[in-house]
């Protein structure tokens, strides 16, 4: 474009890329351009402006060219008619509005009239963008007319199908592919749209691997565009529809599966399927408790509304094993193609392995009958199945920076940007028959004798709003509030310092993606907060290497303990009575929110396994069963770790009393979940049996009644005996028990084995079934010292992992502030001291009069709401 002006070439450029992006319509960008560049410019230069498209995008360089055909084909005579009719409209229009002062003439209104109905009508358009450009109106008006009339303009698309499974990153899916669809059933394909905006756009300044920007136009547009598109029939000749396979991912936002459904130009089915025997797999997962399936049902509930406002509705089915040799997911998904002629089917990935194991039957024998599936990675920001230890090793594997390490020394492919959401999805002609939403018994409530439901889901309907909109409300509330407090205080259970979105992250109702670039767009950009995605997906990389880990200890040594079988400690741990405040309020607020923060849930872990010594696999189940944001692949990863035989078992234990110094310090969280405490002091709040009898009465606290007693008394006691099981263990499997270093060793998977070995596959050779590779893992220091004297108790071992709590440190730090402060105010005091008597020796030599004696300053004491943190008084005295 060597002869169009700086501002112009730029306008044109940025309209070009709206159509590479789905954002414009080729008619709309040819508008402008007649608008911009005018008629003789346009003319000689339109041509050449869209010449690379000719080897890019086939398609729409002949949709520009004919629209650009079809205007200058046109003869002057054609001209000249419409430019009577548009004048004879005017007069029209201006006889109705004043009909006192000119009256109309009926013949000049049939004349119109049958000029208008005798022009063609694409004709007509063109003409009218091209008056409207000689007579100087607005380019807003004229390209909201180019773009109304896309619907004509925009023929069948009909993308040939090829049986294969296609695997695509969520990260080949950026800001680039955002999709706008037209008003009519189809659209054309826009394949490598970012490579080629970057070829014809070198020029440029606009950056497409940057986050989406949605200006108030663009907005607008948008809006109305659903209002036009929404609820329109689709033509009976219309492409094969596409199967949309939701699962996890219950969003409009930052959906690459969604998206590419767009881009075939066919009608798209949404549908989800409910099969709880294949959500199990094949051990004791409880992938889908009760609290998880109330979500469930809630969140569908909200998707299926949204879906409704762009045009479409979900689909819900319930698949059942009865009756089908090939498998419940399997065999709906064969009926729905037979039903509605569906020749695709696309889906987001899942990295359960007995979830991809289905995933990969299912696609493989729909894959044999000739329809195409496509399955796009978005649960989590790195593929598990694709993360190597290659150039790294396997040492420190399971911690979260062994695991960042791996995925920067082997990256995929890049995280991209998050997608913008449809403003429509076409509909079939058609809708294959489902069922109700109730139908799946995801939100059943139990009957008491006399028939009466019991609602135990009340409190957590109070405390959420299961809709993609509510989990974008959350981010946006904790990105101007929480994320300021978050790296110190994210522990604190007694302040809204954490995000709450775990729940909305599991099903897929807010992207990982989304949520990391909102992050590190914020003003505050806590490390900590982005680690925690790296967690996450350092779980789901634990899972694919060993399936078992929500059932099976990983350590070998290990699933020999000797637990307690005590079922009334489980109980009274279960239901929040077992006498201690801190665990008695977080086990409450699970029951009734089904929810707790992270350092919560370490506390309640570490009573239910160092202080009750109840295997880990209980508190696990329980979890499950009764949270929101039950993950199996997060859940069993951290009771794994804290059941000392996960691969980074934790090297500390949370005290129940000690630990509400730093969560709890002023007892508001328990004030708020056991309320027969509230009256009880800060000091005594969180041990309550050390009160005064006379205290407790004023309080109303009776243990036994309004409150229950300690289930457990002597905690060290109890500790004392779980660390000597540990060792009993340790010491009966010393083969799995590294002599040099007294680290557990752990049988490796046979992947890691081959990464390890330097092998591109598994070598049968090498890595065979009879053959154990083991690899020390990180063990906590007191059981390597309680190694040596098994029946030692805790009070002997020199490594204490119980953490003292934040209060308990703060005053740690106090003291050791104040001995160094005290040694360092001596030797200056000393030092004065003997400035002065040099000074007045001095005087008294020279004859001069003795200097005024100095008197001490008072010392400002820091105010702090926290007493423990405050500096005591009087720790400098002044000496006259």
């Amino acid at each position: 474009m060597p002869h169009l002006a700086a501002a112009d070439q730029a306008a044109v450029k940025q309209m070009l890329r709206e159509v590479l992006v789905g954002r414009e319509d080729p008619e709309g960008f040819f508008a402008m351009c007649v608008s911009v560049l005018g008629h003789q410019e346009t003319r000689s230069q339109f041509l050449s402006i869209i010449k690379p498209l000719s080897s890019a995008n086939i398609r729409l360089h002949s949709v520009l060219s004919s629209i650009y055909q079809e205007y200058f084909s046109k003869t002057e005579d054609d001209d000249l008619e419409l430019a009577l009719a548009l004048s004879l409209l005017e007069m029209k229009d201006h006889q109705m509005s004043t009909p006192n002062q000119f009256p109309m003439q009926p013949g000049v209104t049939n004349n119109a009239s049958t000029v208008l109905l005798n022009s063609n009508p694409k004709s007509q358009r063109n003409s009218c963008t091209q008056q409207e450009h000689v007579d100087g109106r607005g380019k807003s008006s004229l390209t909201a007319q180019s773009r109304s009339s896309s619907k004509e303009t925009f023929p069948m698309t009909n993308t040939h199908k090829s049986p294969h499974v296609e695997n695509v990153d969520n990260q080949s899916l950026g800001t680039s592919q955002t999709l706008y669809v037209p008003e009519s059933s189809t659209s054309f394909s826009i394949p490598n749209t970012a490579s080629v905006s970057d070829q014809m756009m070198k020029g440029g300044d606009v950056n497409l691997s940057g986050k989406p920007r949605c200006s108030k136009k663009r907005r607008q547009r948008r809006k109305a565009a659903v209002q036009q598109i929404v609820g329109l029939t689709r033509s009976p000749s219309a492409p094969p529809p596409v199967l949309l396979w939701f699962r996890r991912d219950l969003r409009l936002c930052d959906n690459p599966a969604l998206i590419r459904s767009l881009e075939l130009g066919a009608p798209v089915i949404p549908v989800f399927i409910w099969s709880p025997e294949e959500e199990e797999g094949p051990g004791v997962t409880v992938a889908m408790g009760g609290a998880c399936k109330y979500w469930l049902h809630q969140a569908l509930s909200c998707f299926c509304a949204s879906l409704e406002q762009i045009g479409s509705h979900l689909v819900f089915l319930k698949a059942s094993v009865g009756g089908s040799k090939d498998g419940s997911s399997l065999h709906t998904l064969k009926t729905l193609v037979k039903e509605t002629g569906a020749q695709t089917v696309m889906a987001n990935a899942l990295y359960e392995p007995w979830l991809k194991e289905r995933d990969d039957v299912v696609f493989s024998a729909l894959q044999k009958e000739g329809v195409e599936c496509k399955i796009f990675h978005s649960y989590c920001l790195r593929d598990p199945f694709s993360v190597s230890t290659e150039g790294v090793g396997l040492r420190g594997i399971g911690s979260v920076s062994h695991f960042m390490s791996c995925c920067k020394q082997n990256p995929g492919a890049a995280v991209g940007a998050p997608l913008d959401p449809p403003v429509s999805l076409p509909s079939p002609a058609h809708w294959p028959q489902g069922v109700l939403l109730d139908a799946l018994g995801l939100a059943r409530m139990p009957r008491r004798k006399d028939g009466t439901i019991i609602d135990w889901a009340s409190n957590i309907r109070k405390s959420w709003d299961f809709s993609e909109d509510g989990a974008h409300a959350r981010l946006e509330a904790f990105l101007h509030d929480g994320v300021y407090r978050y790296e110190k205080e994210s522990g604190r259970a007694d302040a809204p310092n954490t995000s709450c979105l775990s729940p909305y992250l599991h099903f897929g109702q807010l992207s990982p993606r989304w949520l990391l670039w909102d992050a590190k767009g914020a003003r505050c950009r806590p490390p900590k907060f982005q680690r925690k995605l790296a967690w996450r997906d350092l779980a789901y990389w634990q899972l694919t290497l060993f399936p078992d880990l929500p059932w099976e200890s990983l350590r070998p040594p290990y699933k020999a303990l000797h637990w307690s079988t005590d079922r009334s400690h489980l109980k009274a741990w279960q239901k929040g009575k077992t006498g201690y405040p801190l665990v008695d309020a977080a086990m409450r607020q699970l029951w009734l929110t089904g929810w707790m923060n992270n350092y919560m849930r370490h506390v309640v872990a570490s009573f239910l396994i160092a202080y009750l010594h109840l295997p880990w696999q209980e508190g696990y189940r329980w979890f499950q069963d009764t949270l929101v944001d039950a993950d199996v692949a997060i859940d069993a990863m951290m009771w794994q770790n804290g059941g000392m035989c996960g691969l980074d078992h934790w090297n500390f234990v949370m005290h129940p009393v000690d630990a509400a110094m730093t969560c709890d310090p002023y007892g508001s969280y328990v004030r708020k979940w056991c309320p027969e405490l509230a009256d009880l002091p800060d000091e005594l709040i969180h041990k309550p049996w050390k009160c005064p009898a006379s205290m407790l009465r004023r309080a109303g606290v009776v243990f036994g009644q309004t409150y229950p007693e300690r289930i457990v008394t002597d905690l060290e006691e109890q500790r004392s005996k779980s660390l000597q099981d540990v060792a009993l263990v340790r010491k009966q499997f010393q083969q799995y028990v590294d002599k040099r270093s007294g680290c557990d060793l752990v049988p490796l998977p046979k992947r890691l084995v081959s990464e390890a070995l330097g092998l591109s596959h598994w070598d049968g050779a090498v890595v065979t079934e009879g053959k154990q590779f083991l690899l020390p893992v990180i063990t906590r220091m007191e059981f390597k010292h309680q190694l040596e004297d098994p029946e030692a108790d805790t009070a002997s071992n020199p490594y204490n992992a119980v953490l003292k709590g934040y209060v308990s440190r703060k005053r740690d730090e106090t003291v050791a502030f104040l001995n160094e402060r005290d040694f360092t105010a001596s030797v200056m005091y000393e030092g004065a001291q003997r400035q002065e008597r040099l000074e007045r020796d001095y005087r008294r030599m020279e004859g001069l009069p003795l200097s005024p004696s100095t008197r001490g300053r008072a010392r400002r004491t820091p105010t702090a709401k926290d007493k423990f943190s405050v500096v005591p008084g009087g720790a400098i005295a002044s000496t006259h």
